[in-house]
């Protein structure tokens, strides 16, 4: 059964758990990630997070000034490579271990706050007389 999050279902914590299930999954991944092509011209997997959402924004905003940075310059960077429809050198892609969820603490944390500030929002005072 799938784990409802505050960003959707997901089986991510499932497949963790089984070391078969991850270990038939883990290059299926690898390779898809390749495939889509997003490292190749210098973007990490969060920088592709669409940026409109209100959560998104706000966890943008908790960005330390070099991480945020770091994450406009690789945006620039894709963009050139997009606009010039060639990849960057390899040894300017993104490997593997540098593309770290950096991003998604944040949004969790954005999350999390809203379904408490709603929570908190939605109480009715009474008065017992």
């Amino acid at each position: 059964m799938p784990i409802f999050g505050p960003l959707g279902p997901s089986l991510a914590g499932y497949v963790r758990s089984s070391k078969t299930l991850s270990s038939w999954l883990k290059p299926i991944s690898l390779w898809y990630a390749n495939l889509a092509g997003y490292r190749r011209i210098g973007l990490r997997y969060d920088d592709l997070l669409v940026e409109e959402r209100d959560d998104v924004q706000k966890a943008l905003g908790r960005l330390s000034t070099r991480e945020a940075y770091d994450r406009a310059f690789r945006i620039k960077q894709a963009s050139q490579a997009s606009i010039t429809h060639q990849d960057l050198p390899k040894d300017k892609w993104v490997t593997v271990s540098e593309d770290k969820r950096y991003l998604k603490p944040y949004v969790l944390e954005v999350a999390k706050e809203d379904l408490e500030r709603q929570k908190w929002d939605n109480l009715t005072v009474s008065r017992h007389r």
